[in-house]
């Protein structure tokens, strides 16, 4: 499966998308082959081990998915 978009796992990823501005959006797993857009996104303004903050709220790591498009236009 080919995906337009980029998931944000480690400390480093994070910490690159935050420094390029990169805008994230957050998803959440629905079950098999399913997700809920969450927040179309911001940029990453702080992240510690549990938590990532995007556009003045915060997101558990373990509970959310965080992309980027490969191709933003």
């Amino acid at each position: 499966m080919n995906h337009t978009y980029k998931v944000l796992k480690s400390d480093i990823e994070l910490f690159a998308a935050a420094l390029n501005q990169t805008r994230v959006y957050v998803v959440q797993s629905l079950g098999e082959d399913m997700v809920s857009v969450v927040d179309y996104g911001g940029t990453v303004e702080k992240f510690s081990p549990d938590s990532v903050k995007i556009a003045g709220a915060y997101y558990i790591r373990n509970q959310f998915e965080f992309r980027v498009d490969k191709h933003p236009r």
